[in-house]
């Protein structure tokens, strides 16, 4: 496993020295630069891949986003960049398993609680959000409502039936 690990670190840091486009993608998998350091668990290398314009959304050949790879390897710290860096969240990989139950599926509770919470955030969020739209367009519609009227009976009317 430790091996594993240094054959990514090392196939990242050729990847890098190379000057290589950051959403290329590095293997025959499809995946990234960003996709190795999410999947290693390597914040700092994944900070640096958001810093120069990594697309957080970008899928694999396995259906996997970033957040994907950093839930299968349990790495809060990455699972906090990609988030940060609005990574969608509710984004099923070609398995249709989202990142908070991969996370789960490998033991990482910490890591699918944190992405729940996270998820149930953002949907409350977005229903008050919804909510105040709605109640300014409501607002506005009536305001101009009330303009209309105050027009029309502030005026006499004339002989002829026009106001």
């Amino acid at each position: 496993m430790l091996q594993l690990c240094d054959s990514e670190c090392d196939g990242l840091s050729a990847l890098m020295e190379c000057g290589g486009d950051v959403n290329s993608p590095g293997d025959t998998m499809g995946q990234s630069p960003a996709h190795l350091a999410a999947g290693g668990g390597q914040a700092f290398f994944l900070l640096w891949q958001l810093q120069n314009g990594v697309n957080v959304n970008q899928q694999d050949c396995f259906g996997e986003a970033l957040i994907h790879k950093a839930a299968r390897s349990g790495s809060m710290e990455c699972l906090s960049l990609l988030v940060a860096s609005d990574a969608r969240i509710d984004m099923c990989n070609k398995d249709g398993h989202t990142a908070e139950e991969v996370a789960l599926f490998g033991g990482f509770l910490d890591c699918a609680r944190y992405l729940a919470t996270v998820k149930l955030t953002q949907d409350t969020f977005s229903r008050a959000q919804s909510s105040l739209n709605d109640l300014k367009e409501t607002a506005a519609g009536v305001k101009r409502g009330q303009c209309y009227q105050s027009i029309s009976h502030g005026k006499r009317r004339r002989s002829d039936g026009f106001v």
